[in-house]
């Protein structure tokens, strides 16, 4: 990997680490439905002219369902349950437990029938799971209803991407990535415009607020996409897919810096298990049937 790509990784980490921050921020005064509305909305926004500056067509409307399946799936529902999760989790705990996401994206293809986990992956699965337990159990912030609820909320999140990233994977079979990135956010607009009128903004948002939902929409969303579909592009997607540990950590480093988060013992023991268990599940699964000679996963 070259400098110029790894430097792209580590800022495409330092990018959507910083979205829990401004989730944070944001939802309390916005609500979690508004504004992942104002995220998405503007994110393609933002992608549509910039396809139109760069002359790109973009081919959106002959498969304009699978694009609003894939916005409800993968940035809709997901988006908005981080953000009712961060009305009572510090930023710092929900992106740990967004980190997550190979976990369910596993299990995922597992329960689709698509790829079978081999004993490594099976190993990492149970070491996720066990970070988690030991992330929420042993965390000296009250373990309470609404505690409870908000982390189920993240844990659905990352379910939602691994389901979501299977689909993306279908629906980008020789597609353009900027058609799907475009096509998923304006999908994930029109899946929450009819819920709206039935929660409106909390109060009055403050240039904090505005600023939050800027950066999420324009950065953490358009040209975070537009950063991870070059990395594909140069380096491949599983060494893209490598921005998964280091996401938490940034996200750590933002919820400190900005919000004053405490930063316990459990929360790194937490972190560096959960990140174990994914080490391991980025080995390569076995196909249903597959022969092999491999004594252990790679």
């Amino acid at each position: 990997m070259s400098r110029k790509d790894l430097s792209g990784l580590v800022l495409l980490a330092l990018i959507w680490g910083s979205s829990f921050l401004f989730m944070r921020i944001s939802s309390p005064v916005l609500g979690p439905v508004f504004t992942t509305e104002l995220r998405v909305a503007i994110a393609a926004a933002a992608l549509l002219l910039y396809a139109r500056i760069a002359g790109i067509q973009l081919d959106i409307r002959s498969n304009w369902k699978a694009y609003l399946l894939l916005g409800g799936l993968n940035a809709a529902l997901p988006f908005t349950l981080i953000s009712a999760a961060e009305l009572h989790l510090n930023a710092s705990l929900a992106a740990i437990l967004n980190a997550t996401t190979p976990i369910f994206a596993t299990l995922a293809a597992w329960w689709t029938g698509g790829e079978r986990p081999g004993l490594n992956r099976a190993i990492g699965l149970v070491l996720g799971l066990g970070g988690v337990a030991v992330l929420v159990g042993w965390s000296p912030e009250p373990l309470d209803r609404a505690m409870i609820i908000s982390v189920l909320f993240s844990l659905g999140a990352a379910l939602a991407y691994g389901f979501g990233g299977l689909y993306a994977a279908r629906v980008g079979r020789g597609v353009p990535p900027l058609t799907v990135a475009t096509g998923q956010q304006l999908g994930a607009a029109i899946c929450l415009l009819p819920l709206l009128p039935a929660v409106p903004p909390r109060e009055m948002p403050g240039a904090a607020v505005i600023l939050s939902v800027l950066a999420l929409a324009l950065v953490c969303t358009a040209f975070a996409y537009l950063l991870y579909f070059r990395l594909i592009a140069s380096v491949g997607p599983v060494k893209t897919v490598s921005v998964t540990f280091l996401v938490p950590v940034f996200g750590i480093f933002w919820g400190a810096l900005f919000l004053h988060e405490r930063i316990y013992w459990t929360t790194v023991a937490g972190l560096a298990v959960i990140l174990a268990g994914i080490a391991l599940i980025s080995g390569r699964a076995r196909k249903p049937g597959e022969k092999t000679t491999r004594t252990r996963d790679l």
